[in-house]
């Protein structure tokens, strides 16, 4: 069974019940390896489960988290859709956040509804400024787009050592950050906006950026699935020889595909950035640019499943956290082993119950 068999199943069974499959599966051994630790998988799993959503502070953190993975798995979607592997959200992510940050750096006496707007510019263009040379060498110059936006992600990774440590570092400071941002360049918290209308939630990092996230699915659906430009960005992916024949450059579609993944890779330090940390800094990225990648591979490509993925991951970094505090045995690389499965069952192994599931609708 191929993945082109996955074609003639009903849509509800490839987008829903087989991922559905794959992660019960990446549960069960994450169950196993629990159980060879010395801990009850079902407790494990209650606590969670707890940790990520019995409590309001818990929700916020799980949504915080969840609205980095959405950007970067958007941005990893865009370029799927066009048949291309973009793995350098990490890096398109990274120098996006200092597009945000040097707006909030140099034009903090501007008002924030005005600010907000530039900062999110300012981030998709620096994003989708680092993945443009990939994306000329993929489309004019052969090279592979994966080998370029990983070697690319080690390039931001060093320019933004060596801007925080000798250009952008706030005098008189041995840490390698900028200043503060002022308070008109700081995104609101999602508690203190909701409290301007009567409605009280308990403290968290969850800010507007969430919104934006929000508004970024819908403006995705509505390129990808109801535009020419969308239709064009799909049919490359599907068959570039029939693109061809049907007048549409793949060129042209490959720079369109991965300036527009950079760009919402880009919008991360927003969330980032302007939302908590309020100064640029090394390594605020986190790994959600690799994470992105699952997050796309298990939403299918779709807005609504990169969001019902990005909650899951959200809630296994938040409910993670509160796990290893009340299992110490339980630690950190616990959680990063359920997420390597998962990403194990949900990419490598994303056929491995097709023709499972394929005889048994058969049968029914």
């Amino acid at each position: 069974m191929t993945p082109a068999a996955a074609r003639e199943l009903p849509r509800w069974a490839t987008a829903g019940l087989l991922p559905v499959l794959n992660l019960t599966a990446a549960f069960v051994v994450s169950g196993l390896v629990v159980l060879v630790i010395g801990e009850d998988p079902l407790k494990v799993v209650r606590l969670l489960v707890w940790g990520a959503f019995g409590f309001e502070e818990a929700i916020g953190y799980t949504l915080y988290y969840a609205t980095s993975f959405i950007f970067t798995g958007l941005a990893v979607a865009v370029a799927f859709h066009c048949g291309l592997f973009n793995i350098g959200g990490e890096g398109q992510a990274y120098i996006g956040g200092l597009g945000v940050a040097l707006v909030c750096l140099n034009l903090d006496g501007l008002p924030f509804w005005l600010l907000a707007p530039l900062a999110i510019a300012g981030g998709a263009l620096f994003g989708a400024a680092w993945a443009y040379v990939p994306a000329y060498l993929q489309a004019y110059r052969g090279s592979h787009v994966v080998i370029t936006t990983i070697m690319f992600n080690f390039i931001a990774s060093a320019t933004m050592v060596y801007l925080l440590v000798n250009v952008m570092i706030q005098p008189g400071q041995m840490q390698p950050e900028s200043r503060a941002f002022s308070a008109d360049a700081r995104m609101p918290f999602m508690h203190q906006a909701l409290a301007g209308i009567g409605i009280d939630l308990a403290a968290s990092p969850l800010n507007l950026s969430f919104v934006w996230a929000l508004i970024c699915c819908l403006l995705f659906w509505l390129f990808i699935w109801h535009t020419r430009a969308g239709y064009a960005l799909r049919a490359v992916g599907a068959n570039p020889t029939a693109a061809i024949y049907a007048g549409i450059s793949p060129a042209r579609q490959t720079m369109i595909a991965m300036l527009i993944s950079g760009a919402l890779a880009g919008c991360l330090g927003l969330n980032e950035l302007m939302g908590v940390q309020h100064r640029l800094l090394l390594e605020f990225t986190g790994g959600y640019g690799f994470v992105g990648i699952a997050v796309a591979l298990m939403g299918r490509g779709h807005p609504l499943g990169i969001v019902l993925a990005a909650i899951l991951f959200g809630a296994l970094y938040q409910g993670g956290a509160e796990l290893s505090f009340e299992l110490p045995r339980i630690t950190r690389d616990m959680v990063v082993v359920i997420q390597g499965l998962i990403i194990l069952f949900a990419g490598a192994l994303e056929f491995m119950f097709l023709p499972l599931l394929t005889r048994w609708l058969i049968r029914v």
